[in-house]
């Protein structure tokens, strides 16, 4: 009997099993999935929402629970929904990335998701993975210890998730379409937003604020999400310090922190311990990006507010600079696991597939147009080892393996090192055209099943030098190091943490850096990370 086959596949833009004898239930919902007029920023904008709110629901269930999820698409868009950071082991026809694991559920049909959340706690989140719908079509996933069973901190006097997102003054299906047409980046989102709203420092004055009441001496626990398309945020409570305790349903050693950077996609839980005089503080979040104006430059804000406090003006936190790369780093590269803590495993140390991924923009041809607006007269393509990752249109991948129907959907020779080995970090390279080239393609690389994979993903100069989130669906996996500079393997091992690393699902790649990540490829499916797609049949 053949053994079975992982697949990794550059997607450009862009396991562990625990048993109880406690009791599991079956937690169901319906998503109806439909456009709604909305007032943002003193404007009325349609946008895609589930239930009619944004966020969208928040689904909250025990370990162990199975999951069922009725969408019903009454919008005029294609759609699926993915359930960011879950394993969905035995699942993953359930996983809902379009043309990865299934065809899009069309306007008007609807299609049912079923999954057990195995071996898995803490905050995670669910959006849709068709165009950018996620902008708006997000919400919160909480898992909590099974029944019986508690977490490996102080049980907090409650819980609030805060969702980090954005705003346009425009729909984003047209912005994403102009994008593309055009060959350049998208227009920036005019204001970051906390929990669907914007705050009070915008330029309307009923533009709304997410607002949270607090009771002094009690500690709280915070489900810090980042659902923006692809802004890394920092994000800051005036006079307030906060514990981190988990990242992406992971438990962490608690560190104490008054800064968080958090990368699109990334989830941290935090606890703040309301220990400040009786007054209103404002939670605040802004861009971290590394060229200093690439992004929306604004604040949103939420005003924490503590029980019988005099009304007053909010206390403004002091948030980095959006430029502030060493804060960033300084964060990201502090994290460590929580060794022998639930769902914990020690890092795998034989590697038998080694591979080395550069990622960043490349340039590919304009197409129809004769000019497009990115450097050259070319068109962006986010690249990995100088492939650029098209989806199928036909038939989803998993389908096609399924029925070995592969031929025409994806092909096996990604490659596990770049064609040309340069100085990758080098600014005088960022428009070498020998180099800054791209190509389309829909390609994975076969990985045996069970075999331990060690990925050095490096960052480039090309185009332009910042920080790119990679995603991981399917799996979890170890940050070993970062660092800035092209990757050394001989000092680069030298500083591998192999005791306790974070272990995350997301994970930013420094500006003009490596990170080195490690993981087993024990959960059978089509996986796919932003910047790539994980098959394992």
């Amino acid at each position: 009997m053949a053994r079975p086959m992982l697949y990794l596949l550059a997607f450009a833009l862009a396991l562990l099993v625990y048993s109880s004898v406690a009791s599991a239930e079956i937690v169901e919902h319906s998503f109806h999935v439909q456009d709604l007029t909305m007032s943002r920023l003193c404007k009325q904008q349609v946008i895609t929402v589930v239930n009619g709110s944004l966020p969208g629901p928040t689904i909250q269930v025990h370990e162990g629970d199975a999951l069922i999820i009725h969408v019903f698409n009454k919008s005029p868009y294609n759609l699926t929904i993915h359930w960011h950071g879950i394993f969905q082991l035995h699942s993953a026809w359930a996983d809902g990335p379009e043309y990865v694991t299934q065809c899009p559920i069309l306007p008007g049909n609807k299609y049912t998701y079923r999954f057990t959340i195995t071996g898995q706690e803490g905050t995670l989140w669910w959006h849709a993975h068709s165009q950018w719908l996620r902008a708006t079509v997000h919400g919160a996933l909480i898992i909590r210890p099974r029944q019986g069973y508690s977490y490996p901190f102080l049980k907090p006097f409650e819980e609030f998730p805060i969702l980090l997102g954005e705003w346009w003054n425009a729909n984003i299906i047209e912005i994403e379409e102009q994008a593309l047409a055009d060959g350049h980046g998208p227009n920036i989102s005019n204001a970051f937003t906390i929990n669907g709203w914007p705050g009070d420092l915008y330029n309307c004055p009923s533009t709304g604020t997410y607002k949270l009441k607090v009771v002094r001496g009690e500690t709280y626990l915070l489900r810090i999400i980042n659902v923006a398309l692809y802004s890394e945020l920092f994000f800051k409570i005036a006079n307030h310090k906060m514990t981190i305790v988990a990242v992406d349903a992971c438990y962490t050693n608690p560190m104490v922190t008054d800064v968080i950077v958090i990368s699109p996609g990334q989830t941290i839980d935090a606890l703040l311990t309301a220990d400040q005089p009786l007054a209103s503080y404002y939670m605040a979040a802004h861009c971290y990006d590394s060229l200093g104006d690439a992004y929306d430059a604004t604040t949103t804000t939420g005003i924490v507010t503590y029980e019988n406090a005099t009304p007053s003006s909010p206390l403004m936190p002091n948030l980095p600079a959006v430029d502030d790369t060493s804060a960033a780093f300084e964060f990201y590269s502090s994290l460590t696991s929580l060794v022998n803590g639930p769902h914990w495993a020690p890092v795998p140390l034989e590697i038998d597939v080694h591979m080395l991924v550069t990622e960043g923009l490349g340039l590919v041809p304009c197409g129809a147009n004769n000019t497009c607006g990115a450097p050259l007269g070319l068109q962006f393509a986010a690249s990995m080892n100088n492939e650029s990752f098209e989806l199928p249109t036909k038939l989803s991948m998993l389908e096609a393996f399924y029925y070995n129907l592969t031929a025409g959907i994806y092909t096996t020779n990604f490659p596990k090192y770049p064609p040309v080995v340069f100085d990758y970090t080098s600014l005088s390279n960022n428009l070498n055209k020998a180099l800054v080239m791209t190509s389309r393609s829909t390609k994975v690389t076969k990985l045996k099943y069970n075999s331990t994979v060690q990925i050095v993903f490096q960052n480039t100069a090309l185009v332009g030098q910042q920080s790119h989130p990679v995603h991981l669906h399917g799996f979890n996996f170890y940050v070993l190091a970062q660092g800035f500079g092209n990757y050394n393997p001989v000092t680069g091992q030298k500083m591998f943490n192999l005791v306790n690393p974070q272990i995350r699902s997301t994970v930013g790649v420094p500006v003009g850096g490596w990170i080195v990540i490690r993981f087993t490829a024990n959960n059978p499916g089509m996986f796919s990370l932003l910047y790539n797609v994980f098959t394992l049949a």
